[in-house]
């Protein structure tokens, strides 16, 4: 799991802005969504403009060298922050996977960019390379006859050349290697409304009735609609060749897309995601519920708690989720002033379950500290 992810001189964060997910409280309640000492839920609060969707792409930069999959390379214009005096963006990742920890750093000039990389397993750096002055290493077992050709002058990450071109020895320290990899492999960013794409996880312009076709799912899309109280006769259909979830009415069929509302469709999108998610690894949903109504939020926050073995994190506006009956103070985050932490980091105040923290957070009590 990520445990800490630290970025600077990145679009809108000049200095250095660190997530700690590594460091959870320890309330007794909603327990389950601490896994492997890690937050695996959380909720990110902050006004528009502070970095909330800057913060997904931040972290999503890593799918962009080390992966194959979808990739937003429009979302990375102005790259490097435009008062920042460094001429590259610094990221540095921390992941947990059992007992072991990895930590894997990197400079850039831009998302095509890499200007250096470090790779750390358990305090011993196994991979390194300066693409300025062409200087790297590779520890890793099994990976010794790369050390000469690493030295090229392919702009490529040399932890993505590693991990293409090397027959690694079956050890603990390659096997945490692969966990990382198969990790970051696994990531998935995606946004509210389907016109806005996704980033990481796999590769393709599916739509989304094809999606849920294609995954059999017709009927469970019906129940997931009239459990939010939206209800439809669906049935599938193949129109011009293309696979498509029509709504059976008295007197006419209609295609669900022409007829659903925003925030059907956006429903629509989050459930066609949502019966994949299990097979991912860290999911980061940017404004997931702009087009909800409030109890809608929570429905769908509910939903995402009980997926195990995933770290998902939401962004926000909606105050109503703030709340120890859905998560805890150590899972709901403030971004601002370039600066974020989980809302018991930000008041002198012992917290308890009994705690409203929505009333709170309204009246200033997590103003910092």
């Amino acid at each position: 799991m990520l445990k800490r992810f630290s970025v600077e001189n990145f679009k809108g964060f000049k200095d250095k802005i660190t997530l700690d997910l590594g460091l959870p409280s320890n309330y007794s309640f909603n327990s389950e969504i601490i896994e492997n000492g890690c937050v695996s839920k959380g909720i990110i609060y902050g006004i528009n403009g502070c970095g909330k969707s800057n913060l997904g792409l931040a972290i999503f930069d890593i799918i962009t060298h080390l992966t194959e999959k979808q990739k937003l390379l429009q979302n990375y214009d102005f790259y490097l922050n435009m008062s920042g005096r460094k001429a590259f963006a610094e990221f540095e990742y921390t992941f947990a996977f059992d007992e072991h920890e990895v930590i894997y750093k990197y400079c850039k000039t831009d998302v095509n960019t890499l200007r250096s990389e470090s790779l750390i397993i358990d305090g011993k750096e196994v991979i390194y390379f300066d693409f300025l002055t062409r200087d790297g290493f590779t520890l890793l077992e099994g990976s010794s006859t790369l050390n000469a050709s690493i030295k090229s002058e392919s702009p490529i990450s040399r932890v993505k050349y590693v991990n293409s071109n090397s027959i690694l020895e079956d050890n603990e320290q390659n096997s945490i290697f692969k966990k990382f990899i198969e990790f970051v492999d696994s990531m998935l960013l995606f946004y509210s409304l389907d016109s806005r794409g996704y980033e990481g996880f796999m590769n393709g312009s599916e739509s989304i009735a094809e999606g849920i076709v294609n995954s059999g799912k017709v009927k469970d899309f019906q129940k997931f609609l009239k459990e939010n109280s939206i209800e439809y006769e669906l049935f599938d259909c193949e129109v011009d060749g293309r696979k498509a979830i029509y709504c059976h009415f008295d007197n006419k069929d209609a295609d669900f897309f022409k007829i659903a509302s925003t925030g059907t469709r956006s429903l629509a999108l989050f459930y066609y995601w949502y019966i994949r998610m299990e097979k991912a690894s860290l999911v980061f949903i940017d404004e997931f519920d702009a087009f909800y109504h409030f109890e809608l939020s929570e429905s769908v926050q509910r939903r995402l708690k009980k997926i195990p073995g995933v770290q998902i994190f939401t962004t926000t506006h909606n105050t109503d989720l703030m709340s120890n009956d859905l998560l805890r103070p150590d899972c709901y985050f403030l971004l601002e002033n370039n600066n974020i932490k989980a809302l018991h980091k930000l008041t002198e105040k012992e917290l308890r379950q009994a705690h409203n923290l929505q009333k709170m957070y309204k009246a200033g009590a997590f103003n910092g500290r």
